[in-house]
Order: structure tokens, then C-alpha cells, then sequence
């Protein structure tokens, strides 16, 4: 039965940071040809070459690529069980690795990280991009976990679970001078320029529904998949702007932007999707944890009418 030797591991890894062979060996006080020869024995315990000879130096086979993940993690892992038998738990840095689509509101997204961006021990590493991407971003343990407005069904081949952070109706915002026409919602809406986010959008979906059943035609001004841009769009006041709140709350509160109208049929749903893992990352649990706590909060707060929009 063949097994891992740790020393090869980390032999591996130091190869892996140089591509060089010469340059890790002299990293490791070793000759070139007994680095050689450990490096030979891991490739035949594995079963498979980790490294490409190419002009200049070494590069990392698919093979190679996987098998340093796994010598990472088995290398941090080995550095933490030094430090809890050395009674040094908490002196290590923990690393947190989140994915968050480009759709996502900033607002919320910092919202959902502050519990952790205070603590001197985290290391915060934040990737955005399309839910397909970060998924499988995430079944190749490079994130934690992803955030998004979608649930994300679990399945055979995606053992992976959605946990449903906080919902809020979307609204209508724009200028101030926009709440001062009384504008009817959705019978007046016919020459009114919108900026609404893109189809694939649920909340888009909702809208078009509602304005289609009143025989509404909207006048798109602009459509954005991305709320850092529909956010700058909104301020700039030519038009109303479909948003969930959470996504202009700075400028609800200093004003320049309102509430027109809030549309309470219509809701975004903010979610966290993490994976199966025997060994997840503690940090995860605990702002899942936080943002519930907060959405609660929020949603007992609803009754107030001057606390409705945060």
C-alpha cells in the first residue's frame, strides 16, 4: 500500500513556489539531484508526473496543480495542529475565501463581512463574478462560500446547501423632485424612463409581470446587470431606478435620492450557498449566523414606518 510522506509534500511545495529545481534545492539546503530523486518518489507514490520540464524551468501539470492544493491544506493543517499541541490555538491567521456574483448589492455585501473585518487574526480574499463561475469556483475549494439573490438547488452532483440570508421588497428610488409628481404605480408609468436590471434578474421578471398584467409599456432609459452601476445611474437622477433599498441606503439617508414607490409584491432574496464539507471553515457558520440574527431584526422593525428602508 502506497503512502504520502510528509517531507515530499513539502519538498513539493517549495519546488511549486520556485519552478525552479536549483532555486529549491538551495532553498531546502539540498543538492539538485537529491531534491531530484524525493521529487521522483512522490511522482511515483501519486502516479502521476507533478511537473513539466520547459525551457527556463518547471511547470505544474494538471495533475501537479491539484496535488498542491491538497499539499497546502495539508501543510496548513499540519502548521495548526503544531500550534493547538503547542497551546498557540488563535495564533494563526484565518483565511476566509468568499465569492459574491456581480449582482449582488456592495451595501449588504459589506454588511455581511463587517463581523469579521475588525479581527486582526482574518484574512479576507473576495472574488466576484457570475454564479457559474464562483460555483465551480467553490467545488474547487478556492472559495468558502458564495453569495447571491438566487437559491441554488442541491442535487447529487452539487451537494451543496442555500441558506437564505434576508429579503426586502425592491422599490422605486430616484430624485427627490420624482416623489413631488404623485405618480400612480403602474398606471402613470407608461413615459416614465426607467433603469431597470437585466432579465435574468428575478425582481425584473416580477416587474415586467406587473407592469404587462396593467397593460404598462416601460420607457427603459437603461438596463444594467450590475448594482454598482445601477446605483450610479439612480444618482444621477434622470430616471426612477428598480432597486432593492439596501443597494441606495446612503443616499436614502442624506437624501438625495427617495423612495417613490415600494413595490411589496416584489422581493429580493439574498443568499449564502456553501459546500458539503467534512472540515468547512468556521468563519462561514458564524455570519451566516450574524446575517439571520440581522434579518430578523429588520424584519421586526418593518412596522415602523420610519425604519422600513435600511
Amino acid at each position: 500500500m502506497e503512502f504520502l510522506n510528509y517531507h515530499h509534500l513539502r519538498y513539493f511545495r517549495i519546488i511549486a513556489g520556485e519552478l525552479n529545481l536549483t532555486r529549491a534545492a538551495r532553498k531546502l539546503n539540498l543538492s539538485p539531484p537529491a531534491l531530484s530523486v524525493q521529487l521522483k518518489q512522490l511522482e511515483e507514490s501519486l502516479g502521476h508526473a507533478l511537473f513539466e520540464r520547459r525551457h527556463g524551468g518547471l511547470e505544474l501539470t494538471e495533475a501537479g496543480r491539484m496535488a498542491l492544493d491538497y499539499a497546502d491544506a495539508i501543510g496548513r493543517a499540519g502548521e495548526e495542529l503544531m500550534d493547538v499541541m503547542s497551546h498557540r490555538v488563535g495564533t494563526r491567521r484565518q483565511v476566509l475565501r468568499m465569492g459574491a456574483v456581480a449582482t449582488l448589492s456592495r451595501n449588504f455585501l459589506l454588511e455581511f463581512v463587517s463581523p469579521v473585518l475588525k479581527r486582526a487574526e482574518v484574512e479576507l480574499v473576495l472574488r466576484s463574478g457570475s454564479l457559474s463561475e464562483l460555483l465551480l469556483a467553490m467545488q474547487a475549494h478556492e472559495v468558502d462560500l458564495v453569495l447571491t439573490n438566487d437559491a441554488v438547488h442541491r442535487d447529487a452532483q452539487r451537494p451543496w446547501h442555500s441558506h437564505r440570508l434576508a429579503d426586502q421588497s425592491v422599490a422605486l428610488v430616484g430624485a427627490p423632485e420624482w416623489k413631488k409628481k404623485r405618480l400612480r404605480f403602474p398606471l402613470d408609468f407608461g413615459d416614465v424612463p426607467l433603469v431597470l436590471p437585466g432579465h435574468a434578474n428575478n425582481a425584473r421578471a416580477a416587474f415586467d409581470r406587473l407592469l404587462a398584467s396593467a397593460g404598462v409599456r416601460p420607457l427603459i432609459m437603461a438596463e444594467v446587470d450590475d448594482m454598482a452601476m445601477l446605483r450610479l445611474l439612480a444618482r444621477q437622477g434622470s430616471g426612477l431606478a428598480l432597486v432593492p433599498p439596501v443597494v441606495v441606503r446612503d443616499e436614502i439617508a442624506n437624501g438625495s435620492l427617495v423612495v417613490t414607490h415600494e413595490i411589496p409584491e416584489i422581493r429580493e432574496t439574498f443568499h449564502a450557498v456553501t459546500p458539503s464539507r467534512r472540515f468547512p471553515n468556521p468563519l462561514v457558520g458564524e455570519l451566516i449566523e450574524a446575517m439571520k440574527t440581522k434579518g430578523m431584526k429588520i424584519e421586526r422593525k418593518k412596522s415602523s414606518p420610519q425604519k422600513s428602508i435600511r
